[in-house]
């Protein structure tokens, strides 16, 4: 059961945080408590496994990210963490990560890649050449789904 101050902190940390140099501070002063005390109840629910995740989501779109795709790699499986440590490392990658089965029984990393640029094919292009692998395939997003965090009080 949680106590109410960690109910009022699991509602303020559950929405949208400002961007503010000391975004604890803020939401403590909106709460009524101190920066140290939001902090750490936040410690405290994720040491206790209440609160297993906390992280940001990003709206590519305000952040000036006009492109965006899916792209999966057939990179052999002993070079997946080499390569995808280096597909990770380019500032367009926001998620790198293994897949098993593999797509079409060979597509086995697959990459969220933005762009500021409308057309990104070259950027693409020149990111296959420098990772090594040639055999990959674009998954253009259709369709973007409204992000929400969970909301449980």
């Amino acid at each position: 059961m949680l106590t109410e101050k960690e109910k009022k902190v699991a509602r303020a940390v559950q929405g949208d945080i400002p961007v503010e140099e000391r975004p604890f501070k803020f939401l403590g002063d909106r709460l009524g408590m101190s920066e140290a005390d939001v902090l750490a109840v936040i410690r405290d629910l994720a040491d206790r496994g209440i609160m297993r995740k906390f992280g940001a989501v990003l709206r590519h779109t305000k952040a000036g990210l006009t492109t965006n795709v899916m792209v999966v790699w057939a990179v052999p499986g002993d070079e997946s963490p080499a390569i995808g440590g280096k597909l990770a490392s380019y500032a367009e990658v926001t998620h790198c990560y293994e897949r098993t089965p593999p797509f079409e029984g060979k597509y086995n990393l697959f990459s969220m890649i933005h762009f500021r640029e409308e057309n990104g094919e070259d950027r693409l292009r020149r990111i296959a050449e420098e990772v090594g692998i040639s055999d990959y395939m674009v998954l253009p997003t259709l369709e973007e789904f409204k992000k929400v965090s969970m909301e449980y009080f």
